[in-house]
């Protein structure tokens, strides 16, 4: 599956669940780690765990296996390794905070397909 198809899927997972403020990074000429980044938050833990699980379900249904998710115990940043795609859902405070926006401003934004 292309990345950008895998990047869009996960985006739709977390609009879904009424993720806020997606924005997709294209990392390819920034980082090695991965093609794309996907950054969302959630109102409360609850709502946190409920993307990563939305985000779990709807690729491993289109046969994408999950490499790792970090941070659910916590539910305050929640780290889903897609493998070309990383999504990070926040917390609202802990986004504001680490504002990976900024951090990887040499990133390109991409536009998601999300219905």
């Amino acid at each position: 599956m292309e990345s950008k198809e895998l990047l869009n899927i996960a985006a739709q997972a977390c609009d879904d669940k009424r993720a806020e403020n997606l924005v997709a990074l294209d990392m390819r000429e920034v980082s090695l780690m991965a093609d794309y980044f996907l950054i969302c938050h959630g109102s409360n833990e609850r709502q946190v765990d409920a993307i990563s699980k939305g985000i779990k379900d709807a690729v491993e249904e289109q046969g994408v296996e999950v490499k790792k998710i970090e941070g659910k115990d916590d539910a305050r940043w929640v780290l889903v390794d897609l493998d070309d795609v990383i999504v990070h859902i926040f917390h609202a405070e802990e986004r504001q905070y680490y504002n990976l926006e900024k951090l990887w401003g040499d990133a390109e934004e991409v536009s998601l397909s999300v219905s």
